[in-house]
């Protein structure tokens, strides 16, 4: 066993560790922290596999956008950031379909290999990889830019407090009603 293979091994266990912390805790952000732990472990093993690239759009992409955009949305929100009551539910039930699958993917591949020695193909270049994602797989990657966006403008939506309530003033472009002033049904002065 080489150094690589033990800090390969020693990343495994971190990102499965944080992976736990993510899906177990009760605190919100929290979580999101530990997913960032979670995804920064994934990226050092992209590097220990000398994939750079793949390890650096790791980091740019998942670490400082989504746990980012995914934290932005939860104070936008105003979710509660402490301990909730509602994440407090029995663990087993997911424990035990969580460990069902696993063991399900572990025989399918160990019956799909058999032990055997498959061997790798040459190493990946920056070209290549960028040939590859941007050929076959845009479409997913414009999906998924769209859907954060819309899930982004939901949360803005969510978090206004005004929108849609009965007898909110609305302001006339043209002149400005002093603070204090009473409004009619149509939100006029």
């Amino acid at each position: 066993m080489t150094g690589a293979d033990v800090l390969l091994l020693a990343l495994g266990a971190v990102a499965v560790g944080a992976g736990a912390l993510v899906v177990g805790t009760r605190h919100l952000v929290r979580a999101g922290l530990w997913l960032v732990v979670c995804l920064g472990a994934l990226a050092g093993d992209y590097l220990v596999l000398t994939a750079e690239l793949v390890a650096w759009v790791q980091v740019l992409i998942y670490v400082g956008a989504v746990v980012v955009l995914l934290l932005f949305a939860v104070m936008l929100t105003r979710a509660p950031i402490g301990a909730s009551d509602d994440l407090d539910r029995p663990g087993w039930p997911a424990a035990l379909i969580g460990g069902g699958s696993g063991l399900g993917l572990a025989v399918l591949l160990v019956d799909a290999f058999r032990w055997s020695r498959v061997q790798l193909p040459a190493a990946g270049t920056a070209e290549r990889l960028g040939e590859q994602v941007f050929r076959s797989w845009v479409l997913p990657f414009e999906v998924l830019s769209v859907l954060l966006l819309a899930a982004l403008v939901g949360a803005i939506v969510l978090s206004r407090t005004d929108i849609g309530r009965p007898g909110t003033p609305v302001a006339d472009p043209v002149r400005p009603v002093p603070a204090g002033t009473p409004l009619d049904e149509g939100g006029r002065a």
